[in-house]
């Protein structure tokens, strides 16, 4: 049966309405973060907002009468937590403390470009259609203009911090790199169980990682901000939970290439929520790079479509670190 055949019997009103989620809890999650990270520590943070989401989904989906995992899937499970949620939205969880999240999410959205060069560059990897790389240059370029001429400010002229912003740079490649192990690495085949899976796995790296750096001393729970405790919940709930099972439900009632349209629309709802509610600086810089690295995408994503890979269900965001699909079927 075809995802086109599977979509017909959906009910409109169900799918407009998952479309809505996806879309804007999944750009919204940005945000989200900057307002929990303001009174909460990162990695702690993002400890135990996986460690909770995934009891809950593991949970849900094995009472559903998913098979128990064996110990390899919960290998690959570690990995992959380790690279997708510790190493990509670890970046984006700490450079958030320090850079507007709508700039982090455009940043972010060049994750498609390394997936193609660490695709490439694996052993039996097929070489790009001359379009990718078209898009590949793009990418690049989009990239430079939405930081590069403030890597060159001089006299303290720039008004962001560079070395943050490079951050999530090495977070999208982390993650590129978690996402073609996954391909290729045994893991359940619930789409849910595995993502449970791998946030159980994450979350607990990163709560180590909180423990090494030292968080949980400096932390005081009575010092956690109404703010930054609803930007937590809301992470825990719509955005890993409902935005989760939002796109589930998409991949089966729509194609893969429609469900994955959030990943051009997430980054837009990021920086309008970020310049309208957290009055983040929108510039006309920030417009063309990120028309530039959108279009990128784009044209990566369309140039992959007519080659479909394997690819797990899972989560964006920040979301987006947790999906390991390719490029043209990236969860967001």
């Amino acid at each position: 049966m075809t995802p086109e055949s599977r979509a017909a019997p959906a009910p409109r009103a169900n799918v407009i309405a998952a479309f809505a989620a996806v879309y804007i809890i999944w750009g919204s999650t940005y945000l989200a973060i900057r307002y929990a990270v303001t009174t909460i520590p990162p990695f702690l943070m993002g400890g135990a907002r996986f460690v909770i989401s995934g009891l809950l989904l593991y949970a849900f989906t094995r009472l559903r009468g998913s098979a128990p995992p064996t110990r390899a899937q919960w290998r690959s499970a570690f990995v992959t937590g380790l690279l997708l949620l510790v190493g990509g939205n670890g970046a984006v969880i700490w450079s958030e403390q320090h850079v507007p999240s709508g700039l982090v999410a455009l940043i972010v959205a060049i994750v498609p470009l390394w997936m193609v060069v660490f695709e490439w560059a694996r052993p039996g990897g097929k070489r790009p259609a001359p379009a990718v790389f078209v898009g590949l240059a793009l990418g690049l370029v989009g990239l430079a203009l939405l930081i590069g001429p403030d890597a060159f400010a001089r006299g303290g002229a720039s008004r962001l911090d560079v070395g943050a912003a490079l951050v999530p740079v090495v977070g999208s490649m982390l993650w590129a790199l978690g996402s073609i192990y996954s391909r290729y690495a045994p893991r359940a085949a619930s789409a849910q169980l595995a993502t449970g899976m791998q946030m159980l796995m994450g979350g607990a790296a990163f709560l180590v990682v909180s423990l090494l750096a030292g968080e949980p001393r400096q932390f005081s729970p009575g010092a956690v901000t109404a703010p930054s405790m609803v930007g937590f919940l809301y992470l825990v709930t719509f955005g890993s939970l409902i935005g989760f099972t939002a796109y589930i439900y998409l991949l089966g009632a729509t194609t893969p290439a429609k469900a994955s349209t959030y990943a051009y629309v997430n980054p837009v709802v990021a920086v309008v929520l970020g310049w309208a509610v957290a009055g983040e600086p929108l510039t006309a810089r920030m417009l063309v790079a990120a028309a530039i690295i959108l279009g990128a995408v784009a044209l990566i994503t369309l140039a992959n479509s007519r080659a479909p890979a394997r690819a797990i269900a899972a989560a964006p965001d920040d979301e987006r670190f947790l999906n390991p699909g390719p490029p043209t079927r990236r969860a967001g």
